[in-house]
């Protein structure tokens, strides 16, 4: 049930017949920004039954299972598992589905029924503070594995939204207990999985620990590049998937000061930007600068300027060369 409130906007009320207010967390009840942004009015809550989360988006399926499938031995070495033999020789396949750019994947106060593995693409993890500010926790890329309270909880306290056409492996709660029992290498895959989520928790935690926002950029920038080489792309020449917007959500910055850091490592020399093509010219430089915890820390505001460069960049710079010296 609906109806349309003074604004005209489409508003849920309780007793709707697949998302009522109790699906939802107290500061979205009665409108969720999340739906109003990405979804069109038509918008189904996950069933009944477990079913994932459907909806439109410009008139194309954000969240669509895709024809073909994919060997559980596929998921498991794409988890960093290795199957056994008889494993490999099992012809189990598991669901494909595939979320259209800036579609909710996890919804927050949803009910958790799935585990989702990412076969390719990008997502975000977000929170939702009681203002309507949008948290950005994290950023998982192919092999990372999302809606882990599906384990545990009944609701998903965290979102996931995709940054890119992505495809995941999606897996019911239900069958992922049948199968952890009847496989055990894909319980080891899963321990690994959550293993690196566990560690990524602490290399955000020192990604945070920098004072300068600069740091906290070069640290993220060198994070990124790990996880490209790692997927057998080039750790030089990034594609940022996300926007400036988001990098600043997650190192708790202002959106102005990550454009700021970006244009200082530009003119430093340590950068090539162009719009979200980044490439490491001085990767000696930027590693420098990720180990200076306490330094880059000069925030002031850039008021004065000599040859067309503001004192506050001045400084930086002569950090920077200080911090390449160090190095050599």
């Amino acid at each position: 049930m609906r109806f349309l409130g003074a604004d005209s906007h489409p508003t849920l009320i309780a007793g709707t017949r697949r998302g009522s207010e109790a699906c939802l967390p107290p500061y979205r009840r009665h409108r969720h920004p999340a739906l109003e942004k990405n979804m069109n009015p038509d918008i189904r809550f996950p069933h009944a039954d477990g079913t994932p989360l459907e909806s439109r988006m410009n008139g194309r399926c954000a969240l669509t299972p895709m024809p073909a499938s994919r060997p559980l031995t596929d998921l498991l070495r794409l988890m960093g598992g290795e199957p056994d033999g008889s494993e490999a020789d099992h012809a189990f396949n598991v669901p494909l589905w595939q979320v259209r750019s800036g579609a909710t994947l996890l919804l927050e106060g949803a009910r958790a029924s799935h585990v989702y593995v990412v076969r390719a693409g990008t997502f975000k993890s977000i929170k939702t503070a009681e203002d309507g500010y949008e948290q950005v926790l994290a950023f998982s890329s192919p092999g990372d594995v999302l809606g882990f309270e599906a384990l545990c909880e009944d609701r998903q306290h965290t979102g996931a939204v995709a940054l890119e056409d992505s495809i995941v492996f999606a897996i019911s709660s239900r069958d992922l207990l049948l199968w952890r029992r009847q496989y055990p290498t894909l319980d080891h895959a899963l321990q690994l999985a959550l293993s690196r989520r566990l560690a990524r928790a602490g290399e955000m935690t020192e990604l945070m620990a920098a004072v300068s926002s600069e740091v906290r950029l070069a640290r993220f920038i060198m994070w990124w590049s790990a996880r490209m080489e790692a997927l057998g792309q080039s750790p030089r020449r990034l594609r940022l998937r996300m926007s400036r917007r988001d990098i600043a959500s997650l190192l708790g910055v202002a959106h102005e000061t990550v454009s700021r850091s970006f244009s200082t490592f530009v003119e430093c020399g340590v950068l090539s930007v162009a719009n979200r093509e980044v490439e490491i010219v001085d990767l000696e430089r930027l590693k420098a600068c990720t180990r200076n915890t306490r330094g880059l820390a000069d925030d002031t505001p850039y008021r004065s300027a000599v040859g067309g460069r503001p004192a506050g960049l001045r400084q930086r710079t002569r950090t920077l060369e200080a911090a390449s010296l160090a190095v050599n």
